[in-house]
């Protein structure tokens, strides 16, 4: 097993649960060097016929705050976005159920990251937003799989505005899978539902069964062309405009944007 410096993994479970910790707290920055670490993660453990489920949580507090606020600047977004859409598509189409550990924030980039995992248990004060928005810029990720992962009137909301729900909203409309109480452990909340719910079945028959769900679900849809004509949108036609970079400096420089709406 390949050895990282921003993320840890292991097997668990007899082998059967890969473990995937974004390990950079207290924010646990998605940046370029923890993507390229987690496409290799992922890419690594892909065919692997024994696994049953891929768990990934933040160490420390929190999820993570997102990816990195610098790498959104003009001239490192296109590949930041590249990488991090990589990734984004390594968790939705992952061979096993990829369940997501939440406790804490789950902010932007990471949101949407979770919102690839086919389960999520998160703490009951956890907190989930994609603030893009007050940035100048947008979530490509929830533009094209917010709908597919929630009710389409909720994914737009949380795009066009940038608000902030909690783990017991999330709940109510099916995104969180299970609550954790604020004194528990969303880690072994989340090992003791695979104990319950998946240990027992065929690691074969789950993966053919994690294919065709995603299939009928229109997630590899949603992540191909659909987020490639969204992703273009916002490299052709964001990028270059000077609100799609104002924010991003204001942010940089501790100052409030001037926006020119243009």
């Amino acid at each position: 097993m390949s050895e990282y410096k921003t993320i840890e993994v292991s097997k668990i479970e007899e082998g059967r649960v890969l473990r995937v910790v974004l390990a950079q707290p207290k924010a646990n920055i998605l940046g370029s060097e923890m993507l390229g670490e987690l496409h290799e993660a992922f890419l690594e453990h892909r065919d692997d016929p024994h696994l049953k489920m891929v768990l990934l949580r933040g160490a420390g507090a929190n999820f993570s705050f997102g990816a990195s606020v610098p790498e959104h600047q003009r001239e490192h977004v296109r590949k930041m976005l590249g990488r991090f859409h990589d990734v984004v598509r390594d968790v939705a189409t992952f061979p096993v159920p990829v369940a997501a550990s939440v406790e804490g924030r789950c902010l932007g980039g990471a949101f949407e990251l979770v919102l690839a995992a086919h389960f999520v248990f998160a703490k009951i004060d956890a907190i989930f937003a994609c603030p893009e928005i007050k940035l100048g810029v947008f979530p490509p990720v929830l533009a094209a799989l917010g709908p597919k992962r929630m009710p389409a009137a909720v994914a737009e909301r949380l795009l066009l505005t940038g608000e902030e729900i909690d783990a017991s909203t999330a709940s109510t409309f099916g995104f969180v899978t299970g609550i954790v109480p604020k004194e528990g452990h969303a880690e072994e909340a989340t090992l003791d539902w695979y104990r319950r719910n998946l240990a027992q079945l065929s690691a074969f028959s789950l993966r053919q069964a994690t294919a065709a769900a995603r299939e009928g679900a229109g997630i590899a849809t949603a992540l191909d062309a659909t987020l490639r004509n969204i992703e273009r949108r916002y490299l052709e036609q964001l990028v270059p405009s000077h609100d799609g970079n104002e924010g991003i400096e204001a942010f940089l420089a501790k100052r409030a944007p001037a926006w020119r709406d243009a």
